[in-house]
C-alpha cells in the first residue's frame, strides 16, 4: 500500500469515527428531547387527573364500574377519596393534544378503566407496591398487542396508582427517520471525507514525489556531483540538504577512491619498469660478470619487497577509516613497547630509543594499532642522524614519537599525513609516502585523532590518539594480578 493511499485512508476513518460520534450524540440527544416531551406530558396529565379527583365531582354511576363489577354504584372496599370507585376524565387539552390512556390500580390489587375501554396496561409487582403504599413514581416501556407504550405509574393517595401510558410510535418512527438521514449523512460525509483524503495526499506528496523522482535520476547516474536542488524550509527541505550533505561524503568518498588508484598506479609503474629493466638485462646474464649478476639479482628482491610494502600499504589505506568486525580491549601500551623493541633491534648508526608508557586499554583492532605504531616509529627512525635520540611516550591515553631530524618545512605541516605526500627533501629516500597516511586512518578508524608539528629545540613531533580510554587502571591491575598468580 502507497504512503498516499495509507494518508487517505486514514483522513477516511478519521472522519468516519467522527461522523460515527456525532451521529451518535446527535441521536441520543433526539431521543431524550423526544421521549422527554412524552415523559412531560403524561406527568401532565396525572395531575391534570389528581386535580380533577381532588375537586367537587359527580358520585359513582354504574357506567363507570369496569365489567364485571358487581353491584352498580357500590363503593370499593377500602378505596377513598373523590376516586373511590370511578376514574375521571381529565378536561379535554387545547386542540385535542394526545390523550393516551389511564387506568386507575386500586390498593386492592383491582384494576379500574374508563367505561367502554378495552385495552389495559399489565400491571407489575412495582406498581402494585406503588398502589398499596400511595406513594412513589416511575416510568416504564411495555409493549402491548405489537404497540410499543410509554407508561407512568403514580401513587394517587388512598385511591391506590395512576397509571398513565402513551404509545410511542410515533416516536419511534421520527427517531426512525432520524437514524435513516444520519446514516444518509454519515455516508456521504464518509465518501466526502476520502475523496479529500485523497485530494490532500495528492497535493502534500506532490513535493516528496519530485524528490523521489530526483533521487532516482541521481542514483542512476553515476556523476557524483549532481545535487537536489532546492529552496523549501521545512522538514523536506531539511531533506533534501541532509541528502546533498550525504552526496558530498559520496563524492569525496569516490574522489579519494580515484586519487588512490590514480596515485597508486603511478607509485607501482616505477618499481615495475625497474623490475621489467632488470629482468630483461638477467637474460643476457651469460655476458656479466658474476658481480653484476649477483648485484642485479640483489636489486631485484629488494624492488620486489618495495613492491610487496607498497602493496601492502594500498590494500591497508582501501579499507579506509570503517572500523573493522575483530574489535577487542587493546593494551596499546604493551604493543608500543613490542614495537620499540624490535625497532631498537635493528636500528643503525647509534640510534636509541627512549620508552616511557602507561598502562592504556582501548577498545580497537590490535593489527591496525601495532601498524600504526610501528609507521611512527620507522618514520622517526628514518629522519634521525646518527647516534641521536629517538623519544617515545605514551600517557593519558595519547602516543608521541619525537626525533631529532631536521624536522618539517612548514608549507609540508598541512599534507603530512596525506596519501602519497613526500616533502622536497624526502623524494630520494626510499618509501611511497603512505605511512603517515596510514597512522592518521588507523586513528580515524578508532576515534581518535593525529597532529603534526615541530617539537621545540628541532625536530619532529607527531602525536595519535586511538580513541578513549576503557577501565585503564582497573584492567592493569587485573592483569597484573593474574600474572603474579
Amino acid at each position: 500500500m502507497s504512503l498516499r493511499t495509507r494518508i487517505a485512508a486514514a483522513v477516511a476513518l478519521a472522519v468516519a469515527l467522527v461522523v460515527l460520534v456525532a451521529a451518535a450524540a446527535i441521536y441520543i440527544g433526539v431521543r431524550a428531547e423526544l421521549r422527554g416531551e412524552v415523559d412531560r406530558s403524561l406527568r401532565d396529565r396525572a395531575a391534570a387527573i389528581a386535580d380533577l379527583a381532588d375537586g367537587p365531582g359527580p358520585g359513582v354511576g354504574p357506567a363507570d364500574r369496569p365489567a364485571g363489577e358487581p353491584g352498580a354504584g357500590a363503593s370499593e372496599p377500602g378505596a377513598g377519596g373523590r376516586l373511590r370507585g370511578r376514574l375521571p376524565a381529565p378536561p379535554p387539552e387545547p386542540f385535542g393534544g394526545p390523550e393516551g390512556f389511564a387506568q386507575l390500580v386500586l390498593p386492592s390489587g383491582r384494576v379500574l378503566r374508563r367505561p367502554g375501554s378495552d385495552e389495559s396496561v399489565p400491571v407489575d409487582s412495582h406498581a402494585r407496591e406503588i398502589a398499596r403504599s400511595g406513594s412513589g413514581e416511575y416510568l416504564a416501556d411495555i409493549t402491548v398487542n405489537a404497540t410499543h407504550l410509554r407508561v407512568l405509574t403514580r401513587g394517587a393517595g388512598a385511591n391506590g396508582a395512576l397509571q398513565l401510558a402513551r404509545p410511542l410510535d410515533e416516536v419511534d418512527r421520527q427517531l426512525d427517520r432520524v437514524v435513516l438521514v444520519l446514516l444518509l449523512v454519515g455516508a456521504a460525509g464518509v465518501a466526502l471525507g476520502a475523496a479529500l483524503g485523497a485530494l490532500l495526499a495528492r497535493t502534500a506528496l506532490s513535493p516528496v514525489a519530485s524528490f523521489t523522482r530526483r533521487t532516482e535520476e541521481l542514483a542512476g547516474d553515476g556523476d557524483t556531483s549532481q545535487r537536489i536542488e532546492t529552496e523549501r524550509t521545512d522538514e523536506l527541505g531539511r531533506l533534501a540538504r541532509t541528502f546533498n550533505t550525504t552526496l558530498d561524503a559520496l563524492e569525496r568518498s569516490v574522489e579519494a577512491q580515484r586519487q588512490l588508484v590514480a596515485d597508486a598506479s603511478h607509485e607501482l609503474r616505477t618499481p615495475i619498469a625497474s623490475l621489467r629493466a632488470n629482468i630483461q638485462t638477467l637474460e643476457h646474464d651469460q655476458r656479466l660478470p658474476v658481480a653484476d649478476r649477483e648485484g642485479l639479482r640483489a636489486d631485484i628482491l629488494q624492488q620486489l619487497d618495495e613492491l610487496t610494502a607498497l602493496v601492502a600499504d594500498i590494500v591497508e589505506l582501501a579499507r579506509g577509516a570503517k572500523p573493522g568486525e575483530l574489535v577487542d580491549d587493546v593494551r596499546v601500551d604493551r604493543i608500543v613497547e613490542d614495537v620499540a623493541a624490535r625497532a631498537s633491534a635493528r636500528a643503525v648508526d647509534g640510534v636509541t630509543l627512549d620508552v616511557r608508557t602507561e598502562p592504556t586499554l582501548v577498545r580497537g583492532e590490535p593489527e591496525r594499532i601495532q601498524r600504526a605504531v610501528s609507521n611512527l616509529v620507522d618514520n622517526a627512525l628514518k629522519w634521525s642522524p646518527d647516534g641521536a635520540n629517538v623519544e617515545i611516550e605514551l600517557a593519558g591515553g595519547g602516543l608521541s614519537v619525537r626525533d631529532h631530524g631536521p624536522g618539517f618545512a612548514e608549507a609540508d605541516l598541512p599534507h603530512i599525513f596525506e596519501r602519497f605526500y613526500r616533502a622536497d627533501n624526502a623524494r630520494a629516500m626510499p618509501g611511497s609516502g603512505l605511512g603517515l597516511a596510514i597512522v592518521r586512518q588507523a586513528a580515524e578508524a578508532h576515534g581518535g585523532q593525529v597532529q603534526a608539528a615541530n617539537a621545540p629545540g628541532g625536530g619532529a613531533l607527531l602525536r595519535v590518539s586511538f580513541g578513549p580510554t576503557v577501565r585503564v587502571q582497573a584492567r592493569a591491575s587485573a592483569d597484573a594480578a593474574r600474572s603474579s598468580g
